[in-house]
């Protein structure tokens, strides 16, 4: 079994901590390190990363995580799986505030815990990305594109787990209007709708949105 980490990265500050607590990896590891100098985001940076790796697994971490001191050793047990499994997700930790109760940014990260097959740790098969053709470059943002792959890596046939290694997630810094962003992946949702009907959430083991908070938000911000 080989194994090749694929980190696309915007060149954030970010990534030197992930590349720190990754530490020195086994030679035969390849660590690929993707910069989305185009900015045409997560899904083409991915799919560049993971076509020019050679292992057998490929392991996408995003640039702000952090992996744990036994994140490597925890990965290896994860891979020993049967043949059937095309995916292994890790777990996600996010760092709570202290001493005042979450933001509403804050509470959205948070909420990566409970994700199902989210890019900031996921080894997939090779032969499964292969066989569906990676991540769907239409979906620009860092948004659905994750669960829409495993999607259709379900849908070939293979098995999706949960692994035991785990990265924290901090909270990144953002400003008053990051709800007015988040607004912008109402697109990708429309483009699911297309692709999979009205069911697309369900399908895709996506829990139902907040898009009426989001509006109340993004009015107060406006207003202010």
């Amino acid at each position: 079994m080989s194994v090749s980490i694929v980190v696309p990265t915007l060149g954030r500050s970010t990534l030197r901590a992930l590349l720190d607590a990754l530490g020195p990896l086994p030679p035969e590891v390849e660590l690929l390190v993707v910069e989305d100098e185009g900015r045409h985001g997560p899904a083409a940076t991915r799919n560049r990363g993971w076509r020019s790796a050679s292992g057998d697994w490929v392991v996408f971490l995003d640039d702000d995580v952090v992996p744990a001191a036994d994140w490597y050793r925890r990965l290896l047990h994860d891979l020993d799986v049967a043949d059937d499994v095309g995916a292994v997700q890790g777990r996600i930790r996010v760092p709570r505030p202290q001493g005042r109760r979450p933001t509403d940014w804050e509470r959205a990260t948070i909420g990566l815990e409970d994700g199902a097959w989210l890019t900031a740790d996921i080894a997939y098969r090779r032969k499964a990305l292969d066989e569906v053709g990676g991540f769907d470059e239409r979906f620009p943002r860092a948004f659905r594109e994750d669960a829409e792959l495993a999607y259709r890596v379900r849908r070939a046939g293979w098995r999706l787990v949960r692994g035991g290694r785990t990265v924290a997630h901090p909270v990144r810094p953002e400003s008053r209007w990051v709800s007015l962003r988040t607004q912008r992946g109402n697109a990708d949702d429309a483009l699911l709708r297309r692709l999979y009907g009205p069911r697309w959430r369900g399908l895709l083991q996506i829990p139902p949105g907040r898009r009426g908070r989001h509006a109340l938000i993004t009015a107060a911000a406006a207003g202010a």
